[in-house]
Protein backbone atom coordinates (compact mmCIF):
# COMPACT_ATOMS: atom_id res chain seq x y z
CA UNK A 1 0.00 0.00 0.00
CA UNK A 2 1.02 3.41 -0.63
CA UNK A 3 1.81 5.83 2.32
CA UNK A 4 -0.09 9.24 1.32
CA UNK A 5 2.61 10.97 3.15
CA UNK A 6 4.55 10.46 -0.19
CA UNK A 7 2.41 12.91 -2.43
CA UNK A 8 2.98 15.87 -0.11
CA UNK A 9 5.42 18.21 -0.28
CA UNK A 10 6.95 20.35 2.80
CA UNK A 11 8.49 23.36 2.47
CA UNK A 12 12.58 23.21 3.03
CA UNK A 13 13.47 26.49 4.85
CA UNK A 14 15.06 29.11 2.09
CA UNK A 15 19.43 29.64 1.87
CA UNK A 16 20.46 32.28 4.23
CA UNK A 17 22.58 35.05 3.29
CA UNK A 18 25.95 35.14 3.56
CA UNK A 19 28.06 38.23 3.10
CA UNK A 20 31.02 37.66 0.92
CA UNK A 21 33.89 40.21 0.62
CA UNK A 22 33.21 42.06 -2.89
CA UNK A 23 36.81 41.66 -3.87
CA UNK A 24 36.22 37.97 -4.20
CA UNK A 25 33.35 38.58 -6.44
CA UNK A 26 32.98 39.14 -10.38
CA UNK A 27 30.19 41.85 -11.94
CA UNK A 28 28.73 43.72 -8.75
CA UNK A 29 26.74 45.59 -10.80
CA UNK A 30 22.95 45.03 -9.56
CA UNK A 31 24.61 43.02 -6.50
CA UNK A 32 22.71 43.23 -3.08
CA UNK A 33 25.67 44.55 -0.77
CA UNK A 34 26.24 45.32 3.05
CA UNK A 35 29.22 47.75 3.78
CA UNK A 36 30.57 49.56 6.75
CA UNK A 37 33.48 48.32 9.17
CA UNK A 38 34.40 45.85 12.11
CA UNK A 39 34.73 48.69 14.44
CA UNK A 40 31.44 50.89 13.47
CA UNK A 41 29.11 48.45 11.92
CA UNK A 42 26.92 47.45 8.99
CA UNK A 43 24.33 49.14 6.37
CA UNK A 44 22.37 47.12 4.40
CA UNK A 45 19.41 47.85 1.81
CA UNK A 46 21.77 48.79 -0.63
CA UNK A 47 23.20 47.71 -4.59
CA UNK A 48 26.28 48.12 -5.98
CA UNK A 49 27.58 48.92 -9.54
CA UNK A 50 31.16 47.33 -10.99
CA UNK A 51 34.33 48.51 -9.24
CA UNK A 52 36.32 51.53 -9.98
CA UNK A 53 40.12 52.01 -9.66
CA UNK A 54 41.48 55.15 -8.31
CA UNK A 55 44.97 55.15 -7.93
CA UNK A 56 46.10 52.35 -6.00
CA UNK A 57 42.55 51.65 -4.48
CA UNK A 58 39.75 49.73 -5.94
CA UNK A 59 36.07 51.34 -4.99
CA UNK A 60 32.78 50.34 -5.19
CA UNK A 61 29.95 52.70 -6.33
CA UNK A 62 27.31 52.06 -3.78
CA UNK A 63 23.13 53.06 -3.68
CA UNK A 64 20.34 53.10 -1.39
CA UNK A 65 17.80 50.31 -3.32
CA UNK A 66 15.35 53.09 -3.78
CA UNK A 67 18.12 54.89 -5.71
CA UNK A 68 19.47 52.05 -7.84
CA UNK A 69 15.74 51.01 -8.58
CA UNK A 70 15.08 54.62 -9.94
CA UNK A 71 18.07 54.77 -11.75
CA UNK A 72 16.86 51.51 -13.76
CA UNK A 73 13.79 52.50 -13.97
CA UNK A 74 13.99 55.50 -15.32
CA UNK A 75 17.16 55.74 -16.78
CA UNK A 76 18.46 58.53 -15.25
CA UNK A 77 21.88 59.55 -13.41
CA UNK A 78 22.20 59.29 -9.30
CA UNK A 79 24.51 59.84 -7.22
CA UNK A 80 26.44 56.98 -5.79
CA UNK A 81 29.31 57.19 -3.20
CA UNK A 82 32.52 55.41 -3.85
CA UNK A 83 33.15 52.86 -0.94
CA UNK A 84 36.73 51.09 -0.59
CA UNK A 85 36.07 47.66 -1.93
CA UNK A 86 37.47 46.39 1.35
CA UNK A 87 34.33 47.73 3.21
CA UNK A 88 31.60 46.26 0.58
CA UNK A 89 30.28 42.95 1.02
CA UNK A 90 27.69 41.40 -1.15
CA UNK A 91 24.72 39.54 -0.21
CA UNK A 92 24.86 35.96 -1.72
CA UNK A 93 22.73 33.14 -0.66
CA UNK A 94 24.83 30.15 1.02
CA UNK A 95 24.33 27.53 3.55
CA UNK A 96 23.31 27.98 6.71
CA UNK A 97 25.87 28.93 9.35
CA UNK A 98 26.80 26.53 12.24
CA UNK A 99 24.56 26.16 15.13
CA UNK A 100 21.30 26.38 12.83
CA UNK A 101 18.99 29.28 12.25
CA UNK A 102 16.07 30.90 13.81
CA UNK A 103 17.38 30.57 17.52
CA UNK A 104 15.20 32.86 19.65
CA UNK A 105 17.64 32.70 22.80
CA UNK A 106 20.14 35.54 22.96
CA UNK A 107 23.73 33.83 23.47
CA UNK A 108 22.79 31.61 20.55
CA UNK A 109 22.62 34.35 18.18
CA UNK A 110 25.70 36.30 19.12
CA UNK A 111 28.01 37.07 15.87
CA UNK A 112 31.75 38.19 15.41
CA UNK A 113 32.33 41.76 14.58
CA UNK A 114 34.79 41.07 11.79
CA UNK A 115 32.37 40.85 9.19
CA UNK A 116 28.74 41.06 8.74
CA UNK A 117 26.43 38.43 10.06
CA UNK A 118 24.77 35.78 7.78
CA UNK A 119 20.81 36.30 7.87
CA UNK A 120 19.22 32.97 8.15
CA UNK A 121 14.97 33.40 6.94
CA UNK A 122 12.52 32.86 9.22
CA UNK A 123 9.16 32.06 8.81
CA UNK A 124 6.29 34.82 7.93
CA UNK A 125 3.72 32.98 10.17
CA UNK A 126 6.66 34.23 12.81
CA UNK A 127 7.98 37.50 11.86
CA UNK A 128 6.02 40.38 13.14
CA UNK A 129 6.02 43.62 11.42
CA UNK A 130 6.28 41.25 7.78
CA UNK A 131 4.87 44.70 5.26
CA UNK A 132 7.55 45.65 3.82
CA UNK A 133 10.12 43.13 4.37
CA UNK A 134 12.22 41.39 2.18
CA UNK A 135 10.50 37.78 1.73
CA UNK A 136 11.60 34.27 0.03
CA UNK A 137 8.78 32.57 -1.62
CA UNK A 138 9.78 28.90 -1.63
CA UNK A 139 7.72 26.37 -4.07
CA UNK A 140 9.47 22.65 -4.81
CA UNK A 141 11.48 23.80 -7.44
CA UNK A 142 13.09 27.17 -6.64
CA UNK A 143 13.38 30.25 -3.83
CA UNK A 144 12.05 33.21 -5.47
CA UNK A 145 14.08 36.18 -3.92
CA UNK A 146 13.83 40.00 -4.46
CA UNK A 147 10.20 40.35 -2.83
CA UNK A 148 8.28 42.69 -0.73
CA UNK A 149 5.73 42.12 1.56
CA UNK A 150 2.71 44.19 1.14
CA UNK A 151 0.57 43.21 3.61
CA UNK A 152 0.85 41.03 7.32
CA UNK A 153 -0.73 38.12 7.13
CA UNK A 154 -4.94 37.61 6.53
CA UNK A 155 -7.23 35.36 6.36
CA UNK A 156 -9.29 34.42 3.89
CA UNK A 157 -13.04 33.15 4.47
CA UNK A 158 -12.09 29.54 3.63
CA UNK A 159 -9.52 29.93 6.74
CA UNK A 160 -6.49 29.77 4.98
CA UNK A 161 -3.81 32.55 5.63
CA UNK A 162 -2.36 34.16 2.89
CA UNK A 163 0.22 37.30 2.46
CA UNK A 164 0.16 39.68 -0.54
CA UNK A 165 3.93 40.39 -2.12
CA UNK A 166 5.34 41.92 -4.97
CA UNK A 167 8.67 42.10 -6.98
CA UNK A 168 10.60 44.51 -5.25
CA UNK A 169 11.31 46.85 -8.24
CA UNK A 170 7.05 47.21 -8.23
CA UNK A 171 7.71 48.28 -4.35
CA UNK A 172 9.86 50.93 -5.38
CA UNK A 173 8.21 52.31 -8.32
CA UNK A 174 5.17 52.30 -6.22
CA UNK A 175 7.11 54.53 -3.66
CA UNK A 176 7.97 56.70 -7.15
CA UNK A 177 4.97 57.15 -8.76
CA UNK A 178 2.24 56.56 -6.03
CA UNK A 179 0.44 53.62 -8.38
CA UNK A 180 -0.08 50.32 -5.91
CA UNK A 181 2.33 47.56 -6.59
CA UNK A 182 0.95 44.31 -8.54
CA UNK A 183 0.56 41.98 -5.88
CA UNK A 184 0.16 38.23 -5.82
CA UNK A 185 -1.80 36.43 -2.92
CA UNK A 186 1.00 33.46 -1.17
CA UNK A 187 0.09 31.26 1.57
CA UNK A 188 1.90 31.80 4.42
CA UNK A 189 3.24 28.95 4.89
CA UNK A 190 5.70 29.84 1.74
CA UNK A 191 6.81 32.81 2.74
CA UNK A 192 9.90 33.35 4.88
CA UNK A 193 11.41 37.21 5.90
CA UNK A 194 14.90 37.46 5.35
Amino acid sequence: MMDPMDDLWFPDDPSPIVPVPAAQVDGLRGRRVVTGSPDRGWRGDLRADDAVRHGDTDLVPVLVESDWYRAEQDQVEVFAPLVPIERVWVERTGTAPAGGGNQRDLLSRLVTLDAPAPRTPVPARDAPGLTGRRVVVVSPDDQRRDLRAVTEPFQHDDGSIHVRICDESDWYRWAFTGQPARCTEVPVYLVWAE
